[in-house]
């Protein structure tokens, strides 16, 4: 008979854990139960006691953000998983903490759960990281909303002709405002001589009247904005030095149309300098929610809708291939201009951001640089826009033949 191997599984709550211990060569499996708190202590007392039990795989739900305290307790103890709650779900109305750690185990072992990808804690420390610095930037973009809805309460009408409200022209008039100006041919005079309103326009845009209450409110708005403008600096210095040692990686993602440095960094802080975890660039794509899924029941396909994936990866993914499109001369630009005529714009979209994916995976997988190839179209691409070009003739019905006019084709 096989040496034990035992498996636990952990349900997570906030304040307690429910451990079973099984042996996964039992002919049955046979649970040992233990409950603990989610101390420091306690979850020492946990490993420890997973030890003495010879425990070697442990597994988890990702509930919330209590499970990362016990994962960090127990990382190096034994191999430990990440199941999703959902592939964990039991029979409503017969639901203990004990039957779902037991869930755990039986389900870990017949391959049913869906376990998530947990990276080591160095690259977990990047992405807190990046992750923060884009709370901060969705910070900064919603104070900028709140400042043009308390100047249109005040029937200032700057956004209208200022096309960067936060820009420097702009931040001067705001200051002022929150001073106590309240010339509009003074405030009109703040503005950049390079901006596109007449210093007229600009002055009746200007015209408003700002109560002290909103004036009080503009002057706590801007502070907060400093801050928040000095901590994204702050954010940037950090991750700049904690990816110091992937700096060229950094440089080849930055190669890719649509795609900058802040972006690789983000990029990198998801799945690694070298997307080790994914063994190929479909498998990467899965985990990003970039590619269809498989709806499949009676040998019909029922839907194709995509899986939701990393929403952090896949947001990032589709934002890049919104940029990638509108820069001229790529590949990616011809791509959508191609499968935009066949298909809507989203979708479109969507297939630029799966193409990107797995761009991004070559790159830092295979250690590989992107050439653009898209300026000149290869002999490829025109041997397919005359076969193109010849079956819309003859369908049209046209013979057509077909003779060079030189030796040597552009």
């Amino acid at each position: 008979m096989d040496s034990a191997y035992n498996v636990a599984g952990i349900d997570v709550h906030k304040k307690m854990v429910a451990v079973v211990v099984a042996d996964a060569h039992a002919r049955e499996l046979t649970f040992t139960c233990r409950r603990f708190g989610t101390t420091v202590g306690e979850l020492r007392q946990l490993r420890a006691w997973l030890q003495e039990q010879g425990v070697q795989e442990a597994t988890m739900e990702s509930t919330a953000q209590y499970w990362k305290p016990v994962w960090m307790a127990l990382e190096g103890a034994c191999r430990l998983h990440l199941a999703q709650a959902r592939s964990n779900r039991g029979p409503r109305g017969r639901k203990t903490d004990s039957r779902d750690a037991k869930r755990l185990v039986s389900r870990l072992l017949s391959g049913d759960l869906v376990l998530s990808f947990v990276p080591d804690a160095e690259q977990r420390g990047w992405r807190t990281l990046t992750r923060t610095k884009h709370q901060l930037t969705r910070d900064r973009v919603r104070l900028q909303s709140q400042l043009e809805s308390l100047l249109e309460e005040c029937q200032i009408k700057l956004s209208s002709l200022v096309s960067d409200l936060l820009g420097v022209s702009g931040r001067r008039i705001l200051r002022a405002l929150a001073d106590g100006e309240t010339d509009p041919a003074r405030l009109a005079a703040l503005g950049d001589r390079r901006l596109h309103a007449s210093p007229a326009a600009l002055q009746d845009a200007l015209s408003g009247s700002m109560p002290p209450l909103h004036r009080q409110l503009l002057t706590l708005a801007l502070a907060r904005l400093e801050l928040i403008e000095t901590q994204m600096d702050t954010m940037d210095q950090l991750i700049a030095t904690a990816l110091t040692a992937h700096q060229a990686a950094i440089t080849h993602l930055a190669e890719l149309p649509g795609i900058g440095v802040e972006a690789a960094q983000q990029i990198i802080a998801e799945i690694g300098p070298t997307a080790a975890a994914f063994p190929s660039a479909g498998q990467l794509a899965s985990w990003g929610g970039v590619c269809p899924g498989r709806q499949e029941s009676a040998g019909e396909s029922h839907s194709n809708r995509s899986a939701k994936g990393n929403r952090t990866l896949r947001w990032l993914l589709t934002q890049l291939a919104r940029a990638a499109v509108r820069k001229e001369g790529t590949h990616l630009q011809r791509v959508f201009r191609r499968l935009s005529a066949r298909m809507n714009h989203n979708k479109a979209i969507w297939a630029i951001a799966h193409r990107l994916c797995r761009l991004i995976w070559k790159v830092l997988h295979e250690e590989v640089r992107y050439v653009e190839h898209g300026a000149a179209p290869t002999p490829l691409l025109l041997k397919r826009r005359r076969q193109r070009l010849v079956s819309q003739l003859r369908h049209l019905g046209y013979q057509v033949t077909l003779t060079p006019v030189a030796s040597t084709v552009a």
